[in-house]
């Protein structure tokens, strides 16, 4: 028998799915999770992993939007078929966190947000680095300069893939980090043969520079985050700054707490993000974007 938490819909079930969400998804006694894929195969084993009742489980948009809908959405399909997905869901009325980005183009992005307001069904980004620890209290430190890095080892590609899939995250955590309103946006990178290889953005202000770089060919992956400022610097390594012993990695990531928040909200026990925040990160990556190919 069911218990009476909330019905949670998580559609997509790809490798962030899996490794990200469902291990904290999964392990709530207070919710009630729906499982939504293609691959059926797939849908079962990890229905069964899960316990996810057989009829909780679902290859079809439609019939998932039945006659008893989920009360909410985590939507972690292909960063293509965002737009559909999500805006049947809106259509239909239920809150829906989407991973990042809301699509790959500024246009289809700013149309989903106007979806969303609208509809008046309340949309909400996976900006996930808003809401890991190290990086929250990394937003409170002194920090006149910022420098954040996030390289692969050997992984160039198409420049708007990779700037909207990927350094979408550098762009919306150095938003996120400036002490002060931008007024200066500088990009530079090096572009070949139509795959780009690295990629960097500043953005300034009275007092502040934040630097993010990316580079695809780095030879090792990693992500690296200095804080200089008053006279102390700072150094984080893959969103930590040190041992995080048996601490899970959803934790150390803000999985666990972005999937908090958005919860919480979808309750009426706190706010949703402000979802043209979320919108300007995109309408930055526009202009990295058009800077690169231009």
């Amino acid at each position: 028998m069911e218990n009476d938490g909330l019905a949670v819909a998580v559609i997509g079930l790809g490798g962030i799915a899996r490794s990200a969400y469902l291990p904290v998804l999964g392990t709530r006694a207070d919710l009630r999770l729906r499982l939504m894929t293609r691959d059926r195969a797939r849908l079962d084993a990890l229905g069964e992993s899960y316990r996810v009742p057989a009829g909780c489980r679902f290859t079809d948009l439609d019939a998932l939007l039945g006659e008893d809908p989920p009360q909410a959405a985590f939507v972690h399909v292909a960063t293509v078929a965002h737009v559909e997905v999500v805006a049947r869901l809106l259509d239909a009325g239920i809150p829906t966190y989407v991973d990042k980005p809301l699509a790959d183009t500024l246009a289809e992005s700013r149309a989903l947000v106007e979806h969303a307001e609208r509809t008046g069904t309340p949309l909400m980004v996976g900006f996930n680095r808003r809401h890991a620890p190290a990086y929250v209290d990394a937003a409170r430190a002194p920090r006149e300069t910022v420098i954040l890095q996030k390289n692969e080892a050997d992984a160039p590609g198409v420049v708007r893939d990779v700037v909207f899939d990927d350094f979408i995250h550098v762009a919306d955590t150095l938003r996120f980090l400036a002490p002060g309103d931008v007024t200066d946006v500088t990009v530079s990178g090096r572009v070949e043969d139509g795959m780009l290889e690295h990629v960097a953005l500043t953005l300034s202000g009275p007092g502040f520079t934040c630097f993010g770089v990316m580079n695809r060919r780095a030879g090792s992956k990693g992500e690296r985050l200095q804080l200089i400022g008053d006279g102390h610097r700072r150094d984080l390594h893959d969103l930590t700054e040190g041992p995080t012993g048996w601490t899970p990695v959803g934790r150390v990531k803000g999985i666990e707490q972005i999937c908090e928040h958005f919860l919480a909200a979808v309750r009426g026990q706190t706010q949703f993000p402000d979802l043209q925040d979320a919108l300007a990160s995109h309408e930055l990556c526009e202009q990295v974007v058009e800077r690169l190919d231009g």
